[in-house]
C-alpha cells in the first residue's frame, strides 16, 4: 500500500502542477496550442517508459477505438484547458470529480454493465454534490462550468474505453496511442490559431509534457499494484493540492460550498468504488450475493 500511496502522491502532484501551468500559460497562449505542445513533448517523455518492453508492447487489435479515444481526448483537453482559465482552480477540480459518476452511467450504456439501486443512489447523491458546487439559482451557470463538466463527461467515456482496452492491449499501448494520436489531431486547429511560444513559455510547455507523462504513468502503476477501491480515494488529494497552489500562485480562496460539494462528490465516488470491489470479490468466490447494488 505504501507504493500505491507514493505513486498516487506523485500523480496528484503532477496533475495539480499541470493545472497551475495551464492556468499560467492560458493568459498568453490559446489552449489548443497548449494541448498540441503537451502532446508533442509528452511523446518524447514517454519514450523512456518503452525501454524494456519495446515496440511489441505498442501493438493493438483495436486501432479504431484508439482513434475514437484520441478524438474524445482532444475535445476533452480543450474543454479542461479553456475552462480552468475561466473559474477558480479548486472549483474546476471539484467539478472534475464528477467523472467517475459519469463513468458509472457510461459503463451501463457502452459496456452493458448492471447498476442497481445502491449505485444509482450513490451516483445521484454525487450529482447533488455537483449542484452544491454550482449553486444554480444563486450563482450564474458560466461557460467555465459547462466546459469543465463537458470535459469530465468525455474523460468518463475515455475511462470506460480504457477499461475495455486494458484487458486486450499492453498499458504502454494505451498510454502511447492516446498521446501519439492527440498530437496530429490537435495540429490542424493549433495551426489555425497559431502563435509561437516565447521565452519561458517554451520551458513551461516542456515541463507540462514531462509531468503529464510522469503523472499518467504513476497512476497506471498504482492501478497495477492495487484494486481500484484502494487507488481511487488517493486521487482526491488533487483538491487540497490545487487549492493550495491556487492560493499561493493566483490568490484564489475556495468558498465553503465548493468544499462541501466536493466532499459529497468524493464520498459518493468512494462508496461506488468500494461497492464495485465488494461485488467483484463475491462474484469471484461464487458466493450468493444478497442485496441491491
Amino acid at each position: 500500500m505504501f507504493k500505491v500511496a507514493c505513486c498516487m502522491l506523485i500523480a496528484c502532484l503532477c496533475f495539480s502542477l499541470m493545472s497551475g501551468i495551464i492556468r499560467h500559460l492560458g493568459n498568453e497562449l490559446e489552449p489548443i496550442i497548449i494541448v498540441f505542445f503537451r502532446c508533442l513533448f509528452g511523446i518524447v517523455a514517454i519514450l523512456p517508459f518503452l525501454v524494456g518492453n519495446g515496440l511489441p508492447s505498442l501493438k493493438t487489435k483495436h486501432p479504431v477505438l484508439h482513434i475514437i479515444r484520441g478524438c474524445l481526448a482532444v475535445v476533452g483537453m480543450c474543454c479542461w484547458f479553456y475552462g480552468i482559465n475561466l473559474m477558480p482552480m479548486a472549483q474546476a477540480v471539484a467539478l472534475s470529480f464528477t467523472s467517475p459518476l459519469f463513468a458509472s452511467v457510461a459503463a451501463v450504456i457502452l459496456l452493458g454493465e448492471v447498476m442497481r439501486a445502491r449505485r444509482w443512489s450513490a451516483t445521484l447523491i454525487g450529482f447533488i454534490g455537483t449542484l452544491v458546487v454550482l449553486r444554480p439559482g444563486f450563482e450564474e451557470f458560466t461557460l467555465g462550468n459547462s466546459l469543465i463538466l463537458t470535459g469530465a463527461l468525455l474523460m468518463a467515456v475515455n475511462q470506460v474505453m480504457v477499461k475495455y482496452l486494458s484487458g486486450k492491449d499492453h498499458p504502454n499501448a494505451i498510454v502511447f496511442w492516446l498521446v501519439f494520436l492527440v498530437f496530429p489531431l490537435s495540429a490542424a486547429p493549433a495551426a489555425a490559431m497559431w502563435e509561437a511560444p516565447a521565452g519561458m513559455e517554451w520551458a513551461w510547455l516542456i515541463v507540462l509534457g514531462l509531468i503529464a507523462t510522469v503523472g499518467h504513468q504513476s497512476m497506471v502503476r498504482a492501478f497495477a499494484l492495487a484494486e481500484a477501491t484502494a487507488v481511487v480515494p488517493f486521487d482526491f488529494m488533487r483538491l487540497p493540492f490545487v487549492a493550495l497552489l491556487g492560493f499561493i500562485a493566483f490568490g484564489e480562496v475556495p468558498d465553503l460550498w465548493t468544499w462541501v460539494g466536493a466532499l459529497i462528490i468524493v464520498g459518493s465516488c468512494v462508496y461506488i468504488a468500494h461497492r464495485e470491489a465488494y461485488v467483484s470479490i463475491r462474484k469471484q468466490s461464487k458466493a450468493p450475493f444478497s442485496g441491491n447494488l
